[in-house]
């Protein structure tokens, strides 16, 4: 059996490699520049999902993925340094701003915390707002340089840089995954279950509370430098209340029970948001139903759903086979027999 999930699994993942290394040749550059956004989003979800793990629900998300945002365009465009170097200074900084964030956060709980992490990431949020140096203010930083060239690969135009974002989501998505099948993942969904229990066997709770919480940075902050350098511009508003509550719906509607499920959210979304481009102005109220709707009918959101066909289709094979038994001779009554 776990053979053949394994098989299944390693198809699946050759059938997207293979789909994704044609698709940017078949499609106009605004498509190509709208996946290399989905892969942007996808690093997003699948680190929020990390921290969503160990229970908390954070609003400084975004914040910190503006923070490796913000942090690569000043690298790169004050400091003159090169794209590649920049990648990884920058997560390690959306990290260290994490880990700062999280010595208060990682105190609260529920509401408290959820409450906190807006707080957090709003006060990052104005600082860039209030702040023209170095952050440039309202109006944020423009002309930000792209990644540059090696030999004749010119990563300005659409399709290179469709390539280097796939091949930075596919390392972190596989990175992502590693800590959630490892031990320290292992720890994270035992927290979330049984908190006292934990603490009882000795766990931490408040250092692997931390610990996620910079993970989950670190990662959106990679999310933050591939956005910033195809934008090649950046605004605080890009990361305000908005967007967090795209976020979560991406989230919530994918589900948050297994790795794929926020990866499957925000494809399907993407989707209809491209169907529904004519009514974008209505896109947020568009977004609050999908919440409400998923929370009242789908609570495991889409991963849920095979799960829930097959209980439908074992309540009609059960039902079939009552109605053949009601049928059977034993249960012909003496007047059907006479």
């Amino acid at each position: 059996m776990r053979n053949s999930k394994t098989l299944t699994t390693t198809l699946v993942l050759v059938v997207l490699a293979v789909v994704g290394a044609v698709l940017p040749f078949l499609l106009s550059h605004y498509y190509v520049d709208l996946l290399t956004m989905l892969f942007v989003n996808i690093i997003l979800v699948s680190s929020f999902r990390l921290i969503t793990i160990i229970g908390d629900w954070s609003l400084a998300h975004l914040p910190l993925m503006g923070a490796g945002a913000y942090a690569s365009a000043l690298i790169t465009g004050t400091l003159g340094w090169p794209f590649w170097p920049s990648l990884l200074l920058s997560a390690i900084i959306a990290g260290v701003i994490a880990l700062l964030m999280s010595v208060p956060l990682s105190r609260t709980t529920g509401f408290s915390f959820f409450i906190a992490s807006y707080a957090a990431g709003e006060a990052m949020r104005l600082c860039w707002t209030r702040f023209r140096q170095p952050f440039g203010g309202h109006t944020g930083l423009a002309n930000i340089p792209d990644p540059g060239s090696i030999g004749a690969v010119d990563f300005s135009r659409p399709i290179p840089y469709y390539f280097l974002a796939l091949l930075i989501t596919a390392v972190c998505l596989w990175l992502m995954y590693r800590v959630c099948r490892s031990r320290i993942g292992a720890t994270f969904h035992a927290i979330h279950s049984q908190k006292s229990l934990a603490r009882a066997l000795g766990i931490n709770v408040v250092k692997y509370k931390m610990l996620v919480f910079v993970i989950g940075g670190f990662f959106a902050g990679v999310a933050g430098v591939i956005l910033v350098h195809r934008m090649w511009a950046i605004s605080p508003n890009q990361f305000g209340f908005t967007p967090t509550l795209y976020l979560l719906v991406w989230v919530v509607f994918g589900g948050t029970g297994t790795f794929a499920g926020p990866i499957i959210g925000v494809s399907v979304l993407t989707l209809i948001d491209q169907l529904l481009d004519p009514l974008a102005e209505w896109l947020p109220m568009f977004y609050g139903a999908i919440l409400i709707l998923t929370l009242l009918f789908l609570p495991e959101g889409l991963e849920g759903v095979p799960k829930r066909l097959q209980s439908w289709y074992r309540r009609r094979q059960d039902g079939g086979k009552a109605s053949e038994d009601s049928t059977t001779p034993e249960n012909v009554t003496t007047e059907e027999q006479d």
